[in-house]
């Protein structure tokens, strides 16, 4: 069985999925990477959320965002993947998704993204290159990569 990979607004999302992207990105985000944030920072009303599915689990994550809300370029962001199930290098299915998701439903080419500097060659892989200086983020290097 593949990987089923499903893109909504945050008005489709049912009341189980947004649970789930939730806890997977709470999961992550906090308590694996233990940093203590507000994940909810109001933009996943205004998100398309991208997640992939495999026997019935959700069990990767991103938001996709047209130009102007998070950079002045189209934005891909909470890229995540369920540790359970990242031999199986789905981060990358993830990534081309979310590219190809930006060009689809924004018809947008290039892409902007705030990256955890350790995930550096990952985005370079998907032909995102460093824009800006280190920077701490929720006390996390981070670094603005993009995608032309």
């Amino acid at each position: 069985m593949a990987i089923q990979w499903t893109i909504k607004p945050f008005e489709a999302l049912t009341v189980n999925e947004l649970y789930d992207l939730l806890k997977l990105r709470s999961e992550i985000f906090v308590v694996e990477q233990n940093c203590i944030y507000l994940d909810l920072d109001g933009k996943d009303k205004i998100a398309l959320h991208l997640y992939g599915e495999f026997e019935g689990k959700i069990v990767a994550h991103a938001r996709l965002f047209k130009a102007g809300i998070s950079f002045d370029n189209a934005s891909i962001g909470r890229v995540v993947v369920d540790p359970n199930y990242r031999t199986r290098k789905w981060g990358h299915d993830l990534m081309r998704e979310a590219i190809a998701g930006i060009q689809l439903h924004f018809n947008e080419s290039k892409i902007t993204i705030g990256a955890q500097l350790y995930l550096k060659k990952f985005y370079e892989s998907h032909g995102f290159v460093q824009i800006s200086e280190m920077y701490l983020e929720d006390d996390i290097p981070h670094i603005d990569m993009v995608r032309a």
